[in-house]
């Protein structure tokens, strides 16, 4: 189909490709953030960003003289998300700095408002022991796991239920191979870590590391052990 062709063909280019990786942080960047962080041109950003924003990848809004981009929605992240996990894997990184920038994706990142990595595998493993979600023959919230949610985490069962979004959804982990959790549920856990300082991102990637504070409530909450998670 012609959509699908012109879908294809916007995700195609190296650059564009780029913009939508860098933006599954969830945050709004700028049309000069991306096109330092892709190597390219102020213009040529410009251009390319005009060609997602028109394709119905990206939305922007304009504070000031700045234009600010961001993924369309959670549905778009998705899509990234999958077709990462779908990608043939690239060589492995060298040199000390993209050893570790790797290393730090894979212990835990962001997935545009969830967590992915070791650390959204880890979280989704531990739920599952303890009866908070069930992945027998499908993936859903129980009613334990919304009491969880609507007790210790604060979240707003009311509103959860009401989420233009499914409660609960698998993601694929394109560096785990492994299943992690998404939809509401996924982003209020990612938020609430996140407001309580639990987890701090490094620098201006997607990668995150767990506070001192993050992982005693990873025990507290969860009984998970970053260790043994592989997530130190």
């Amino acid at each position: 189909m012609e959509e699908l062709a012109n879908l294809a063909a916007l995700l195609a280019d190296r650059t564009r490709a780029a913009f939508c990786v860098a933006l599954l942080d969830g945050r709004a960047w700028t049309a000069g953030e991306l096109a330092a962080h892709a190597g390219v041109a102020a213009s040529t950003a410009s251009e390319h960003l005009g060609r997602l924003v028109a394709g119905g990848l990206l939305v922007q809004r304009r504070q000031g003289r700045h234009r600010y981009v961001q993924l369309a929605d959670q549905r778009v992240a998705q899509l990234v998300e999958d077709l990462l996990t779908c990608a043939r894997p690239a060589a492995p990184p060298s040199g000390l700095r993209a050893v570790g920038a790797s290393a730090a994706m894979a212990r835990g990142r962001t997935c545009y408002d969830h967590f992915a990595g070791r650390l959204g595998v880890g979280i989704t493993d531990a739920m599952t022991a303890k009866g908070y979600l069930s992945q027998t023959g499908g993936f859903a919230l129980t009613d334990t796991g919304l009491a969880w949610l609507t007790g210790p985490l604060g979240a707003d069962g009311a509103r959860l239920r009401a989420a233009r979004r499914p409660l609960s959804r698998p993601c694929l982990d394109w560096t785990e191979r492994r299943t992690h959790l998404a939809g509401a549920a996924g982003a209020h856990v990612h938020q609430h870590f996140q407001e309580r300082g639990w987890v701090r991102r490094i620098g201006t990637t997607r990668a995150v590391r767990v506070t001192p504070a993050g992982a005693q409530a990873l025990r507290d909450l969860l009984d998970l052990d970053m260790a043994s998670a592989g997530m130190s």
